[in-house]
This record gives structure tokens, C-alpha cells and sequence, in this order.
């Protein structure tokens, strides 16, 4: 059995737009909806578990008949993203097992592509540990000092640039959060404050993740490119 999580109580302040930005539209449809279709896609997973604040005003004003029997939505959602997806966990803990593998998926990246997602699940169901998808660094990278100065090149040999879904089993992803804490940004490095090291799954970068306006537009066009 596998469980996809998407986070979805953040605010997304840096869109400046006037909604929480899992609600923000493409293509006539919250962005959210375009993750949860990715998903969904999947046959192997068998529920999609989105996890809200719980002030959320916007969840009820969409029509998600779309998946139903295979969606459910938690109001449980923390100030940061690692709350929110531990509280979603233990909220499903009298129904999943330890060994049930789960992704996590960001709300804010709607182009993911059903070959890159079906790789990731295929290459990471027998790991013992779990893995994620990623891309190898291109650009030659920078570190600054406080004046915004160069301070050093960095080199990009071995970096990779995480993405999701982040694939774990149940119960060491909720033991992994419950010892992190909240300060981590991904689940992959819960995971690594346990010693273990996730497998890296090569993607792209059309899955990118909706961070500022312009994001939007680009996303748009991947879109339109991933449905012709």
C-alpha cells in the first residue's frame, strides 16, 4: 500500500497573491489540483491525504469529486511544513501500518510527470531506506559573504537539488520528524539526521516548484507541454 501526503497549510507569502498560494489558479484550477492529478495518476497509490490549516477557507469553495473514494483532507496543518506533515501521520497512525510507504508531495509543484513520479516509485519500493526525486546542480554555484560579495565558488560536483515526492515508509518518516524537529525543510533531511542516507531519483527541472509570480507562467507552458 502506498499514501501520498501533500502539505497544503502554508501561506506562500512570497506570491503576494490574495490567497494562500495552493489556491492561487492555473489553467482555470487551484494549483493544488494539478498535484493531487499527478498523483493520482498513479494506481499504486491508494489514498492522497491532503493536510490543511485548520482555519483553511478556501478547501471547501473547489470541487475535488474528481478523486473521490481516493482523497482525504486533514485539518491539522502546522505553522511550517515538517509540523504539518508529522501531524498528518500521527493523525492516520490507528490505520497504517509501519511498513506502508509514503510520498510527500509539495502543493506548490504542479508539473510533476507521471514517467519521473513512476521512476521514483520503481526504483525506491525495495530500498530499505527511501528516496527522493532530485536534480544534478548545472550552474556553477556562488557562496556570498554578508555584503553580498562572492566569498567562494562552490563546486557543484555531487550537489543535487531536491525535489518531491520525498518516498519513506510510515513509520520511520514519523520516527525521523518526531526526532528532527520542525527546523528541517524536507523530509529527506529527517531522514539523514538518522544516520541513513536517501537515494537520489533523477528528474528535471519541469517539475519546479511555484515559489514567485513568474513562477506561475512557467508553469503554465510545462503544463501545456506535458498535456499535448
Amino acid at each position: 500500500m502506498m499514501i501520498a501526503f501533500v502539505p497544503a497549510a502554508g501561506a506562500g507569502s512570497r506570491m503576494r497573491g490574495d490567497r494562500p498560494k495552493q489556491y492561487l489558479r492555473l489553467h482555470a484550477e487551484p494549483l493544488i489540483a494539478h498535484a493531487l492529478r499527478a498523483l493520482a495518476r498513479e494506481s499504486r497509490i491508494a489514498l492522497i491525504v491532503v493536510v490543511v490549516s485548520p482555519d483553511d477557507a478556501y478547501w471547501e469553495s473547489y470541487d475535488w469529486s474528481e478523486w473521490q473514494g481516493r482523497l482525504r483532507v486533514l485539518r491539522c496543518g502546522g505553522e511550517v511544513r515538517a509540523q504539518s506533515v508529522l501531524n498528518g501521520l500521527q493523525a492516520l497512525s490507528a490505520e497504517v501500518v509501519d511498513d506502508t510507504w509514503v510520498l510527500v508531495h509539495d502543493a506548490a509543484r504542479p508539473c510533476l510527470d507521471q514517467a519521473a513520479l513512476t521512476r521514483l516509485i520503481d526504483a525506491v519500493e525495495h530500498d530499505e531506506v527511501g528516496g527522493l526525486l532530485a536534480v544534478p546542480v548545472a550552474d556553477t554555484l556562488k557562496r556570498a559573504d554578508e555584503h553580498n560579495r562572492i566569498a567562494a565558488t562552490v563546486s557543484r560536483e555531487r550537489l543535487w537539488q531536491a525535489q518531491t515526492p520525498q518516498m519513506f515508509r510510515y513509520g520511520l518518516l514519523k520516527r525521523a520528524l518526531l526526532a528532527a524537529g520542525v527546523d528541517i525543510t524536507d523530509e529527506a533531511s529527517a531522514i539523514e539526521h538518522l544516520g541513513l542516507s536517501p537515494l537520489l531519483v533523477e528528474a528535471d527541472s519541469s517539475n519546479l516548484k511555484v515559489t514567485h509570480p513568474r513562477d506561475l507562467q512557467l508553469a503554465s507552458l510545462i503544463l501545456e507541454h506535458l498535456n499535448d
